[in-house]
């Protein structure tokens, strides 16, 4: 059996087989680190989407958020800034595309916050802005959720419009720094208590892990697989060989005949 294996045929099958093993591990490992990423994003969303707000001006600052704080529930005081309103491209809804409404917000506090008002469908033709519910005038508590910056997709645009919630490039567009973060609004009102109109709200994050710890398991069990074929092809052409090998006239196994072989028969 030795021999067999040693040969050149079957240490060519043993490397073919090492290579799929390295391979399928570092699958498992590229999986399981989509898993974890995923679930240090839910378990984000978890703790702090449902909690009790907390002052903005006591989480955010001019320093990018860090990612330990994303989704963490603000609320502010303050009011709009309307005529710097900005539209970000090619934003997914239900399916659908169009634009997410940004308009920055000047926290009494004295900090200005970019907030995500909702999203709006397309106009009908690329060149016609959309419709937009203009966001309240005069004073406002604003309630959300805070979301780091994306990165910059690098397109130019005409002015009022975004590629990405890119937080340098709509602070140029703004002419005011912004703080670390933008708020995905949940809620506006009024000093009345009312809730002024608004674009349509986004959906809620979605806290699913998907199937990537599943995978990396299956990678991981499948490292054994081409080891597995080799053994079992090697032992059969060995065995092969002991039958050629045997003098003439010792008996050899019978031949197993399917089921179908004897129904052609």
């Amino acid at each position: 059996m030795v021999k067999v294996l040693t040969s050149r045929r079957w240490l060519g099958a043993f490397g073919v087989a090492l290579a799929f093993a390295v391979a399928a591990f570092f699958l498992g490992q590229w999986q399981w680190h989509r898993y974890e990423a995923k679930a240090a994003r839910a378990d984000r969303i978890n703790s702090h989407y449902d909690a009790k707000p907390q002052p903005v001006a006591g989480v955010l600052g001019a320093d990018p958020m860090p990612l330990s704080r994303e989704w963490t529930r603000v609320t502010m005081q303050g009011r709009y800034v309307a005529d710097a309103t900005l539209l970000v491209r090619n934003r997914p809804f239900e399916g659908t595309y169009g634009y997410e409404v940004l308009v920055p917000f000047r926290d009494a506090a004295g900090g200005t916050v970019l907030v995500d008002r909702g999203w709006v469908q397309n106009a009908q033709t690329a060149e016609t802005l959309p419709e937009v519910v203009p966001a309240p005038t005069g004073d406002v508590t604003v309630t959300g959720w805070l979301r780091r910056s994306e990165p910059s997709l690098g397109k130019s645009l005409p002015r009022g419009q975004l590629a990405s919630i890119n937080l340098a490039e709509a602070s140029s567009q703004v002419g005011s720094p912004l703080l670390g973060a933008y708020v995905i609004l949940e809620v506006e009102r009024l000093p009345d208590g009312t809730a002024p109109p608004r674009p349509t709200a986004l959906e809620a994050p979605d806290t699913d892990l998907g199937p990537h710890q599943a995978y990396a398991f299956q990678w991981w069990l499948g490292m054994v697989a081409g080891f597995v074929l080799v053994w079992f092809g090697a032992r059969r052409e060995y065995r092969e060989g002991l039958e050629l090998a045997a003098p003439e006239g010792t008996p050899r196994p019978a031949k197993k005949v399917r089921i179908w072989d004897e129904e052609d028969a």
